[in-house]
């Protein structure tokens, strides 16, 4: 069938044709930034779960969402290695000077500008990346004491000012939030319990691993009374058939039944893997329908792409010690796994074994789901690690 034509969009973030199953939440979410344009409360939201269920995908759609109903947005990523604050200023910058163009905030989101330039020559010496462009001086005394709690708060407070002056709301969509270190984490959390004190317009929608949940819990104890965390997993079996059918639908293109199921049995409801699994039963089917026999010739270009890309792309961030961790944690199946068992495997010491899990962990490969357990982040990656490390040589000492 014509490539040029194959709806599948298989990438990371991209959004796929038809966005199946996160109906619900993406309501929620806009039921919630609306309660806060209206002065009502509405908690924060992160989304956990795994790689590859598409949490940046619904991330960025709901972004579009809340944009679509005039409300002012911005949408960082936290790489490893950057600070929140250096994050935050550039983009809190081209909020307010959207906001000042809005006649009735024009006053507080100029007072915000320089809160901001405040903010940013305060806390230049401690976070030496805060990189901003300054539209107006520092005003003496708000946001420049040079401690991230207080600054951050005050700075957006004057911006949840700005945002509800001018009848909108401010919504700060943060990806990757399990990478920014544990006192920023704490500074974010408490600017956003004072602006909901205040009941201002601010609100924060982040996404990341499941980790998440017990570091914004440890960065600030309330957290879990300021945060909805709605986890996202897997599409169930309709919501995947829905993904893979409809596109090829909406292009003249029929699924057999027993190819779908297939599709969906291999792909185990991931939405990254159903669209990669759509893009080459498409380009390996001579015609309308595709059947399940053009699903099984797929399947090896499917995992061949995954292997160098999705899955690659992590491995060869890993140390041959860490290799070899998720290497035995493979050997005992999808998990998760007990890190006495996974010890064992080895032939080491739990403790011995305690530096590289907790690499691994920071590096966002695995997480902890109860006390002493560890599992994949990224889902069907034990299946890889024998590929790519396969037979008994990886165990040799």
């Amino acid at each position: 069938m014509d490539p040029i034509s194959n709806p599948y969009s298989p990438g990371a973030g991209t959004p796929p044709p038809e966005l199946a199953g996160r109906g619900e939440l993406r309501e929620r979410v806009r039921i919630g930034i609306a309660r806060l344009r209206r002065g009502n409360p509405a908690k924060s939201v992160l989304m956990v779960g795994l790689r590859g269920v598409g949490k940046t995908v619904l991330l960025d759609q709901m972004r579009t969402d809340a944009e679509a109903a005039g409300v002012h947005t911005i949408r960082i990523e936290a790489p490893e290695g950057r600070s929140l604050p250096a994050l935050l200023a550039p983009q809190l910058r081209l909020a307010l000077l959207r906001l000042s163009r809005v006649e009735a905030a024009k006053d507080m989101a100029q007072r915000g500008l320089r809160a901001l330039a405040g903010f940013a020559k305060a806390l230049k010496v401690t976070y030496n990346d805060i990189e901003v462009g300054l539209d107006f001086d520092p005003e003496p005394g708000l946001a420049d004491n040079g401690d991230l709690e207080s600054d951050l708060a005050a700075l957006l407070e004057q911006a949840g000012s700005a945002a509800r002056q001018g009848d909108t709301a401010l919504v700060i969509f943060i990806d990757e939030l399990q990478y920014v270190g544990e006192g920023e984490l704490a500074a974010l959390i408490s600017a956003l319990h004072r602006c909901a004190q205040s009941r201002l317009p601010v609100t924060v929608v982040g996404a990341g691993l499941p980790q998440l949940r017990g570091r914004a819990g440890n960065a600030k104890s309330y957290a879990e009374r300021l945060f909805d965390y709605p986890e996202i997993g897997p599409l169930s079996q309709a919501e995947a058939a829905i993904a893979i059918v409809k596109p090829a639908d909406d292009e003249g293109v029929k699924f057999e039944a027993e190819a779908v199921g297939l599709v969906v049995d291999q792909t185990r409801g991931y939405p990254y893997f159903l669209q990669e699994w759509g893009k080459h039963a498409w380009d390996v089917a001579e015609q309308s329908p595709i059947t399940k026999m053009d699903v099984e010739r797929a399947t090896g270009e499917a995992v061949a792409a995954l292997d160098e890309s999705f899955f690659r792309v992590r491995f060869d961030r890993l140390t041959p010690a860490e290799k070899k961790y998720l290497r035995a944690m493979a050997e005992l199946g999808a998990g998760p796994h007990r890190s006495g068992d996974i010890a064992e495997k080895l032939g080491r010491r739990v403790t011995a074994l305690g530096p590289t899990r907790n690499s691994l962990i920071a590096k966002g490969m695995i997480w902890s789901p109860n006390h002493g357990d560890t599992a994949f982040t990224v889902p069907l990656f034990d299946e890889f690690m024998k590929r790519i490390m396969p037979g008994d040589e990886w165990d040799a000492t």
